[in-house]
């Protein structure tokens, strides 16, 4: 049954952006960078460490510059950042930043409210991102939200998600990470929409970004290691949400798909000990206890 799961997977960490963005409290910049250098120390590398979109409406992510600046670079490491428009690139340019991230949803609902465009209207924005990043020898990563299902409209068609898929990969993004914003994924429909994204996509072309909302993230990531997905989006302590999604819990904490993976012999290059530290970084960055549910005991289990 596991005889061809891949012997490497590449962990994708989003904590810094997609998990600190919607703290309602203000988390101070020396403190992300803080959790950034700790990520890093435990082996992660590739971090998404900011966004560029307008202090209006996501006002947690207007240090982004700063951030950029204050991180120490690392060899091997690369820091991305999401943006909205060309605008957005400039400003990750100037920053310094590796490999930039476009992102949409394929729920026509769900896109109008979170970045107040139709889906059209979006990849028409596009236009003077991707390619000009890619002239830049930037990279771009492609996100597709609500393939498993949107908040308001319910079911979605995971050929609305392809196309949208394909429209970004011909514009030059390297990968596409898919997402189960609302975290109503089973095994069987993740099997069911890589099969149909597999169909058109290298494995090495998908990530899958999946939530935890009803405890069923890493059975849908065995799904996808079986299919041969190697890239999973996840954030230290389960940090994270949307706020165009109501009910959505955090994001696969990145401690517990670690330790399933090293469990199952699959190699990181992440020290499990190091990312349980940083997970202690976060919970005192954020004020609270995070849901991620490797604890200290089980990691030194694991390790022997």
């Amino acid at each position: 049954m596991f005889e061809s799961l891949p012997k490497s997977v590449s962990v994708y960490e989003v904590s810094p952006r997609d998990g600190l963005q919607n703290e309602a409290a203000q988390v101070a910049t020396h403190a992300k960078v803080r959790l950034i250098e700790a990520l890093v120390a435990a082996g992660l590398e590739r971090i998404e460490v900011t966004s560029f979109v307008s202090p209006r409406w996501v006002p947690q992510m207007a240090d982004g510059t700063e951030v950029c600046r204050m991180l120490e670079r690392h060899e091997g490491v690369t820091y991305s950042a999401l943006v909205p428009n060309a605008r957005g690139l400039e400003r990750a340019a100037e920053a310094g930043i590796d490999e930039v991230a476009v992102f949409l949803s394929a729920s026509e609902t769900h896109n109008r409210k979170n970045v107040n465009k139709t889906i059209a209207q979006t990849l028409k924005a596009f236009e003077p991102v991707i390619s000009p990043a890619v002239a830049r020898g930037m990279k771009v990563r492609g996100y597709v939200s609500t393939l498993w299902g949107c908040p308001y409209e319910g079911e979605v068609d995971p050929a609305r998600g392809l196309a949208i898929a394909e429209q970004l990969v011909e514009a030059g993004c390297y990968q596409v990470s898919l997402g189960d914003t609302i975290g109503v994924g089973t095994p069987v429909q993740t099997g069911r929409i890589l099969e149909l994204f597999l169909r058109r996509f290298r494995p090495e072309q998908i990530a899958l970004h999946l939530h935890d909302t009803r405890g069923t993230a890493l059975a849908n990531v065995l799904v996808g290691l079986q299919l041969g997905v190697t890239t999973f989006d996840a954030s230290v302590g389960g940090l994270g949400g949307c706020p165009y999604a109501p009910g959505a819990a955090g994001n696969l904490a990145t401690e517990d798909l670690v330790y399933a993976l090293q469990g199952m012999g699959i190699e990181t290059g992440i020290d499990l000990e190091r990312l349980w530290q940083a997970g202690q970084v976060a919970e005192a960055v954020v004020g609270r206890e995070l849901p991620g549910k490797v604890h200290q005991a089980g990691v030194r289990s694991l390790a022997g």
